[in-house]
């Protein structure tokens, strides 16, 4: 359904979260896709756009739109930014995909503002026989994935690795993603994973290039591989065992910053089942999330050792957050990450950083905002401020004082554009 565009809007008489500061019975004026003024209710220009439409929405708050740091839009699902911007999402961040699915998202997202914007890593640093090609031909023998996977990289020296990030640029990478999973969190039998020389190989390169390196690793010894290889960022915590000092000063020394995914180690384990099944049957998501999403919310991954639990994950969050280390919110949804759906489970991740980290609730909405696009280099959005995208949601009530309120969604615009799904209804 194609969407109306607005010359220019009014939204005024309501708090405003600019992703770092609040601003009570505030305004926000968007013209021609970007933030042209913010302030006070009481500073509104006396002359604005003609056809302007306004809004007064007292009660209400408005939110930079989201961006979710970690999700899979698999197959190329036009379903995954669909959704996510239905929830807020207006920019998802993707963490591994084909080329040819990387091509249609980025031309779909470039097109449409009625999907969140697209970011990705494109194809990740993969190794022969590593992750996630175990878990995947595992249970999908197809002929089409087995296809994809031959596209592949087998990254093993320099020439190689200098070969897959030139052709990874060219190919539109926003970002560079390395594996490093040996099995134990998960209690999978040892899995071929790469060495740290290589790891740091690939760091470098991308570095090289401008690009910021993130890393899969869901085990404490895996992270800290990855983080003596020199990555700007771990794409998880890990849930095989408690935290250590010697971690601490490892995301020190790179000034590292955690995406820790709670959510979906809570489907890992299978601990966090019941969390994942209240929030896909909020009264509140009806209409923004199909059954089968809904349904698949609801089971669980139920990848993991005896020994590891949640907890190690939610511990380690807080040991960093003490430390000062920088966490970002990211949801890691995707298809068949059953315990995960697009869009929702980024609410779901907020609920876990206030309700089971200690964040404030201002911390949690910073970190789904401007720190994502700050530490990624992403100028152009996670804040209200003048120049910026027009990047908004609108809420009834105050997340600043209650996280769970994100969910009372009343309106998500894109460049200025507002989502079909609310149309007639803000």
């Amino acid at each position: 359904m194609p969407t109306t565009i607005m010359a220019s809007l009014l939204i005024k008489d309501v708090r405003i979260f600019t992703g770092e500061e609040e601003i009570n019975n505030g305004y926000v004026l968007v013209s021609d896709s970007k933030i042209a003024s913010f302030g006070s209710s009481n500073s509104i220009p006396s002359s604005l756009p003609p056809n302007t439409l306004t809004l007064s929405k007292p009660g209400h708050t408005l939110l930079p739109g989201f961006l979710d740091a970690h999700i899979h839009a698999n197959g190329g699902s036009e379903l995954a930014l669909e959704q996510s911007l239905r929830f807020g999402v207006t920019t998802v961040m993707d963490m591994h995909n084909e080329i040819a699915h990387v091509r249609k998202l980025k031309k779909l997202a470039g097109e449409s503002k009625d999907v969140a914007d697209f970011k990705t890593s494109a194809l990740s640093a993969t190794v022969e026989n590593g992750w996630p090609i175990p878990v995947i031909t595992a249970h999908d023998k197809s002929e089409e994935t087995a296809k994809e996977i031959a596209t592949w990289p087998r990254l093993t020296n320099k020439e190689n690795v200098s070969a897959y990030l030139k052709q990874n640029i060219a190919d539109g990478c926003d970002y560079i993603k390395l594996m490093q999973e040996r099995g134990a969190a998960m209690g999978f039998p040892p899995l071929a994973h790469p060495s740290e020389s290589l790891q740091s190989l690939i760091v470098s390169a991308a570095h090289s290039h401008g690009l910021k390196a993130v890393a899969h690793a869901t085990c404490l010894a895996d992270t800290l591989l990855v983080l003596r290889a020199g990555v700007d960022g771990l794409t998880h915590t890990f849930y095989d065992q408690p935290p250590t000092e010697e971690l601490v000063q490892a995301y020190k020394m790179n000034n590292a910053w955690c995406n820790p995914t709670l959510a979906a180690i809570g489907s890992l384990t299978t601990e966090g089942k019941p969390i994942a099944e209240r929030f896909a049957h909020d009264e509140r998501v009806k209409g923004l999330i199909g059954e089968v999403e809904r349904e698949r919310m609801c089971q669980c991954m139920g990848f993991h050792a005896e020994s590891s639990k949640v907890g190690f994950a939610y511990e380690s969050v807080r040991r960093l957050r003490k430390e000062g280390i920088d966490i970002i919110c990211g949801s890691d949804a995707a298809g068949p990450a059953i315990g995960t759906a697009w869009g929702l489970s980024l609410h779901h991740e907020l609920f876990l950083f206030v309700d089971k980290v200690g964040f404030t609730p201002k911390e949690a909405l910073i970190s789904a905002s401007s720190l994502t696009a700050k530490l990624f280099g992403f100028g152009d959005r996670g804040r209200i401020a003048e120049g910026l995208k027009a990047d908004l949601v609108l809420v009834e009530g105050n997340p600043l004082e209650d996280i769970d309120a994100t969910l009372n969604l009343r309106g998500v615009w894109r460049d200025g554009v507002l989502a079909s799904v609310y149309e007639g209804k803000v």
